[in-house]
This record gives C-alpha cells, sequence and structure tokens, in this order.
C-alpha cells in the first residue's frame, strides 16, 4: 500500500468507527436493546480502532536515535 492508499483506508476507517459510535449509542438507548448485536457491534468497532492504530503507524516514519 502507498501513503496515498493507507490515508484513503485510514479515512474510510474512522467514519465507519464514527457511524459504529452512533448505531451503539441508538442501540443502547433503546428499552431492550439485542446484546448479541450490540456486542457484535462493539467487537467491531475494536477491530478498526486497532486497525487505525496500525495505519497511522505505517504513516509515521521510524526515526532511529
Amino acid at each position: 500500500m502507498d501513503e496515498a492508499q493507507i490515508r484513503a483506508r485510514l479515512g474510510s476507517a474512522r467514519m465507519e468507527h464514527r457511524d459504529l459510535d452512533a448505531a451503539i449509542a441508538a442501540l443502547a438507548g433503546q428499552t431492550l436493546p439485542d446484546q448479541l448485536r450490540l456486542a457484535r457491534l462493539k467487537k467491531r468497532k475494536l477491530m478498526l480502532r486497532d486497525e487505525i492504530a496500525m495505519l497511522e503507524d505505517q504513516l509515521i516514519p521510524d526515526i532511529t536515535a
């Protein structure tokens, strides 16, 4: 992946992460939320957070002391 592809994927991952935030909040706000769906959304959000961190690390150059 070149830098432009990494930045594009990073942007889409961040947007999906925000969308999952909204979906989780809406689902949790229901009187009887679907716990299985809620757990799956939270797991996907965590996976995205890890992917975002990995992509950000690829954009930061290694600096040797």
